[in-house]
């Protein structure tokens, strides 16, 4: 699977717990971030079902909130 390179804008104090968090795990900042995404993209498949791999970008589009 080809990787990727994303740009994210992140406050100081943020950037500094989440390379606190990253050391005290062993890991990157970078690793540490794609751990608490593949989390995120698993417990919300979980909750909605399986997100469908070929998303076109037409359909890509923010669903409707569950409430």
């Amino acid at each position: 699977m080809p990787v990727k390179s994303v740009s994210i804008r992140i406050e100081q104090e943020m950037l500094d717990k989440i390379s606190y968090i990253a050391d005290y795990e062993g890991r990157s900042v970078n690793s540490h971030i794609l751990v608490l995404i593949r989390e995120n993209v698993k417990n919300f498949e979980k909750e909605n079902g399986i997100i469908d791999y070929n998303i076109k970008p037409e359909s890509n589009v923010k669903p409707t909130r569950k409430n």
